[in-house]
């Protein structure tokens, strides 16, 4: 358990310590924030600290920290390193960046920060994939909410979407996308998701609870134990794409850029970006723990290994059967409050992309309906086979991490121009260039080519984004 302590530590000091260090480099200051100055009673609502704090916490931590740590404990020990250092050095900086150069620029969601800092073909390029990415996410959550549900509340094994039962659920959530992508933020989210963010911190910390009281089989990290990953799946790339809520994730940003403008002051930014992203990554660490003590004690069957239905079998086994429902209800208000925000930021993006303003709900309708009869598309595509789902799963895991580039290049630019240490966010930049690019040419839904190969590849590209930024530095002098 000595391992799993430590990174809580990790995770802690980081945030007291070096959250205050980048806090300190962008310099946040009093001036009057986009929730106060364009306030438009539907997107730009100014609400506390507090609340957006929890609203930011329940926006990004989907399945993702529970999901990626499930699958990122199969690595073994290191995990409990790595996704603090992760969420420290690179998802932290990630998200305090997004949602402040937001504030800093009219509440621009982040394909309106790419289209400034990086110029219109990236624009045109993040486009697509932040839309497509959103879509996909989207999708994921009503199939893994509506699964996990039927699993736990009515005892449903299989889900065919033409079973009555599983499509009733697929819809009744769907329904709920619609409703708060459509309504004013501070109308469903803001009055609902501080108190369901409270459910998701005591769900996680009943299971934090049930390591004392039943006993919890945690194996330390060493030099022999580095990788126990039982397919032999490689630790760089696949686990910094396996594990990406809890470390980094560029689907935070499109979240961030949400908050950006509900935000009262700027000061308030390093507790609702960085903290969140850190207490997120403690929910993964958790998690990740629990998952390791039920696998190492044969508790997972070998065909769910790594997927959703091990949430259930944590819960029995650290609950009391009691209120172990209480769990899983919290774990499924995950996808549910990160795919109607997807939704809402999708929505957003498009909106500032044709500049069309959504004070209308007849304007926010032209939209909306267009991206629901998408996300039904895909799912009722997804329903066919379970190949079809995890190509999904693949192509999102993807797209989610390839989005964190250009956010953390556009922190850089930013520093650049300011003349601050651009390093905080140049490192971890060209660090997931190397990694989503050896991933894309490794993989069956990429190139396909051998590692070493796409190691080389991805090299070269990190490198070409190094001198990339090197020209950049003198015409921000």
């Amino acid at each position: 358990m000595i391992t799993f302590l430590v990174g809580i530590v990790i995770l802690i000091a980081g945030y007291v310590f070096y959250s205050r260090y980048i806090e300190k480099l962008f310099s946040p200051d009093d001036r009057l924030t986009p929730a106060h100055k364009h306030n438009d009673k539907i997107d730009f609502v100014p609400m506390s600290k507090g609340r957006n704090a929890l609203i930011h916490l329940l926006n990004i931590a989907g399945m993702g920290p529970i999901i990626g740590a499930i699958q990122g404990i199969l690595f073994g020990p290191i995990a409990f390193i790595l996704i603090p250092l992760g969420c420290i050095l690179a998802g932290g900086v990630h998200d305090y960046f997004a949602g402040m150069l937001s504030m800093r620029n009219k509440g621009a969601q982040i394909t309106g920060l790419i289209h400034k800092y990086l110029g219109k073909n990236a624009f045109r390029i993040f486009m697509v994939i932040v839309s497509v990415m959103l879509l996909l996410l989207a999708t994921v959550f009503v199939y893994t909410a509506g699964d996990l549900f039927a699993e736990r509340f009515f005892g449903i094994n299989d889900f065919p979407i033409q079973n009555p039962t599983v499509l009733i659920t697929y819809i009744v959530i769907l329904l709920y996308f619609i409703l708060a992508t459509l309504f004013p933020i501070d109308k469903i989210i803001g009055k609902f998701y501080p108190v369901l963010a409270v459910m998701l911190i005591l769900g996680t910390g009943l299971i934090l609870v049930g390591f004392f009281i039943k006993g919890v089989n945690l194996e330390n990290f060493n030099f022999r134990n580095y990788n126990l990953h039982p397919q032999n799946l490689p630790l760089i790339p696949m686990f910094f794409m396996t594990v990406s809520c809890g470390l980094l994730s560029g689907f935070h940003s499109t979240q961030a850029t949400i908050i950006s403008r509900t935000v009262n002051h700027e000061k308030d930014g390093k507790l609702i970006f960085y903290g969140m992203m850190c207490l997120e990554s403690l929910i993964a660490l958790i998690w990740a723990a629990a998952a390791m003590d039920v696998y190492s004690l044969n508790l997972v069957p070998d065909n769910i290994v790594g997927t959703v239905n091990v949430v259930n079998i944590i819960a029995n086994k650290f609950v009391p059967l009691n209120i172990a429902f209480l769990v899983t209800l919290a774990i499924i208000i995950l996808p549910i409050t990160s795919g109607d925000t997807a939704l809402r930021g999708l929505r957003m993006t498009i909106a500032d992309a044709i500049n069309l303003k959504q004070d209308k709900i007849s304007n926010r309708l032209i939209i909306v309906v267009p991206i629901i009869i998408c996300v039904l598309s895909i799912l009722i595509w997804a329903k066919t086979s379970a190949d079809s789902f995890s190509l999904i799963w693949r192509y999102f895991t993807f797209f989610n991490q390839l989005i964190a580039i250009p956010v953390l290049l556009c922190a850089t630019l930013y520093l650049m121009k300011e003349k601050k240490n651009y390093l905080v966010t140049l490192i971890p930049t060209l660090f997931y260039v190397f990694i989503t690019m050896s991933f894309i040419f490794n993989q069956k839904i990429g190139f396909n080519l051998p590692l070493w190969i796409s190691e080389i590849i991805a090299l070269i590209l990190t490198i070409v984004v190094l001198i990339y930024v090197k020209k950049k530095l003198p015409k921000s002098e």
